[in-house]
């Protein structure tokens, strides 16, 4: 089970995976693209009507492309790469990672929504309702485990600020920043890409450690989506950013869109560098144009997942690796370990 746990390469190419005659062992809804050559990349977004200039007149459509692991060797590639193509591959590579972790979010609070409608008309919450309020209660750490239902259908205001999507601008802008556009350390061995810190002994130690700070680290991550929802996680839970929570909220009450660059005011705290972080946020947000993503939408099509390979030589192997993860039935396995939900 390796292959999805490792990052195992920098080239940026794609190759379709051929799995003419297995696909009914796979997840429905799914394909695999192993990319070993170098450029393919780009030629993979043009395929799938992702690259160049963007008509901001209309909604961008994203394609359902995730990358599953973070090159090793994308930091020396990207030495190599002009730099406004190697921006440009990040962002193409971790917006559809964003929708695909706000749209979860988002199935959430919809029923959350229809939920607390019903609670306000008057009606109890059946069994499957109340059920849903408790865990998800639990995870947004509105109430502590153990607490009673009173307690929980008092919270569900709260939930309701708490449950909600991550504009896709800022994401984007804080995952450029704190990953150096996915080139750091963190990024190529945890699949880390916002920088967060764990006090629990299981993050990969900083070359530098600040001993004042206590015994931290930084979160790994088997996917890089996975980082992506523990970001958003972190926004939506942690008191330092109940600023941000307060002014989504005040935001969906006025019926105003939630832009990204609105809310990096509220993100002093996130950095230790306080305001000069949300000024530099800003700038990348401003210079890079990512107010198109806070409209972006993704594409009704299957799930396509990236797997990296250093040369079409590996990407061969990794092709071989997939079909024999395939036969035995693992690769399932590891794909329904990702958590999506289709």
């Amino acid at each position: 089970m390796k292959l999805f746990r490792c990052a195992a390469a920098a080239a940026m190419c794609m190759v379709l995976l051929p799995f003419s005659g297995m696909a009914a062992d796979l997840p429905a809804g799914y394909r695999i693209d192993v990319q070993g050559e170098d450029d393919s990349a780009v030629a993979f977004w043009k395929a799938n009507d992702f690259w160049g200039e963007i008509d901001t007149s209309k909604p961008l459509m994203v394609p359902r492309a995730l990358v599953v692991v973070i090159s090793q060797s994308w930091a020396e590639d990207a030495e190599r790469t002009p730099v406004n193509e190697k921006k440009e591959l990040f962002y193409r590579a971790l917006l559809p990672l964003i929708l695909v972790a706000n749209e979860e979010i988002l199935r959430d609070r919809a029923r959350l929504q229809e939920v607390a409608a019903r609670q306000a008309a008057g009606s109890t919450p059946a069994n499957d309702d109340m059920a849903f309020l408790r865990n998800l209660a639990r995870n947004y750490r509105v109430v502590r485990d153990g607490a009673d239902d009173a307690d929980v259908l008092s919270a569900t205001s709260e939930l309701l600020a708490r449950v909600d999507a991550v504009p896709p601008a800022l994401a984007l802008g804080q995952g450029a920043y704190e990953s150096g556009y996915g080139t750091s350390r963190f990024a190529m061995f945890g699949n880390a890409l916002f920088g967060q810190w764990t006090f629990d002994g299981s993050g990969m130690r900083p070359k530098e450690k600040r001993a004042a700070k206590g015994n931290y680290g930084v979160a790994s991550f088997d996917w890089p989506l996975d980082s992506v929802r523990a970001y958003m996680r972190n926004l939506n839970t942690h008191r330092s950013y109940a600023d941000l929570r307060a002014e989504r909220a005040a935001l969906r009450r006025v019926g105003e869109p939630v832009m990204g660059k609105a809310l990096t005011k509220t993100l002093t705290k996130y950095s230790e560098l306080g305001q000069a972080y949300v000024d530099t946020l800003q700038s990348i947000i401003r210079i890079n144009g990512l107010d198109v993503a806070d409209t972006a939408r993704l594409k009704d099509e299957p799930v396509t997942l990236i797997v990296y390979a250093d040369s079409a030589a590996d990407a061969d192997a990794a092709r071989e690796e997939i079909k024999q993860l395939h036969q035995s039935g693992e690769l399932a396995e590891m794909i329904g370990g990702m958590g999506l939900r289709n």
